[in-house]
């Protein structure tokens, strides 16, 4: 909870790990404990769980507060800590954010809740009601309508934010760039906002983003975290560079579903135990699996090991 006093400092790449289980689709801590440690020491500025890629629908609420628990002694204060808590049920979204509270996390991203449809007033009592039951979390909104079904609009987010000290920003998970632009400018650029969508990350910076939740950093970790460091610096061409070349493997990742093609490449590369994705998702097809073979292949420079070796098998003889 170093960074839960200032959460501007929840800035860079958030990695948005994967949630592993064992080839019986069980809980897998101890693959999930080795692919924090490789993030961070690929560089990672901090750690995300239980956001779309780490499949928190197909958990419980106990294994997803078990594996927050993992996550948060592992990143152990080192870098930002920012789980996901959120669900389709208000009941469950307050019981693990109070967990992740306790835990140490230095803010909360609850996601829109999911199937329910519910109207721009409905999402606003939903997030009052996380705000005023934990005033003093950081709130931070997940608004990815390809998942939920519905847009946090821009004139939502303005109304909690005057409303609410505690929410702080918005992950924005739409490929609408003007709706970024348009929460800017009615919330204030003191707004915090992290981009969900890959090739968006770069772009966004430019607007007055602070840092991106982006799944690619899952297969090339350090280039993502440098892309940000590379802007900061005043090193455009260095991080357009990145930008473009992490391009395959944001094609790679949504051969088939999200977090399939991802578990895949990090289970034959060592980082995990399984490839395993809890039904209703499946692992890679066969034609699948050739698609994202030549997207890692094509995308090679962004890797570090493992995954570079990985990437280095698979190329002709």
């Amino acid at each position: 909870m170093r960074f839960r006093s200032n959460p501007s400092s929840i800035r860079g790449s958030i990695a948005p790990v994967v949630t592993p289980f064992t080839s019986d689709g069980d809980m897998d801590h101890d693959s999930l404990r080795a692919l924090v440690r490789w993030q961070l020491a690929s560089g990672s500025h901090g750690i995300s769980l239980g956001g779309s890629t780490g499949e928190p629908s197909a958990q419980t609420v106990a294994e997803r507060i078990a594996a927050m628990r993992v996550v948060a002694e592992e990143v152990a204060d080192r870098v930002p800590f920012l789980p996901g808590t959120g669900s389709a049920k208000l009941d469950e979204t307050l019981e693990m954010t109070e967990a992740a509270i306790s835990l140490g996390a230095d803010a909360a991203l609850v996601i829109t809740p999911y199937y329910s449809r519910p109207t721009q007033e409905g999402l606003y009592q939903w997030y009052s009601a996380v705000a005023r039951t934990f005033p003093d979390m950081p709130i931070v909104l997940y608004n990815v309508p390809i998942r939920t079904a519905v847009d946090v609009a821009p004139e939502t987010v303005a109304r909690l934010r005057r409303d609410h000290d505690n929410i702080v920003g918005v992950k924005e998970t739409t490929k609408d760039f003007e709706h970024f632009s348009r929460v800017f400018q009615l919330c204030g650029r003191d707004t915090l906002m992290w981009s969900g969508i890959e090739l968006l990350c770069l772009p966004l910076l430019a607007l007055g983003g602070i840092g991106f939740v982006s799944a690619v950093a899952n297969l090339a970790p350090s280039a993502v975290a440098k892309m940000y460091d590379h802007w900061v610096a005043g090193d455009t061409d260095k991080a357009l560079d990145i930008h473009y070349g992490l391009h395959p493997l944001v094609d790679l990742m949504f051969v088939e579903t999200n977090p399939a093609p991802i578990k895949s490449v990090l289970h034959r590369a060592g980082l995990i135990s399984s490839d395993y994705v809890r039904p209703p998702l499946v692992t890679p097809t066969p034609p699948g699996l050739k698609r994202i073979d030549a997207y890692l292949l094509e995308g090679s420079s962004m890797l570090e090991h493992p995954l570079a070796a990985l990437a280095d098998s698979l190329r002709p003889a």
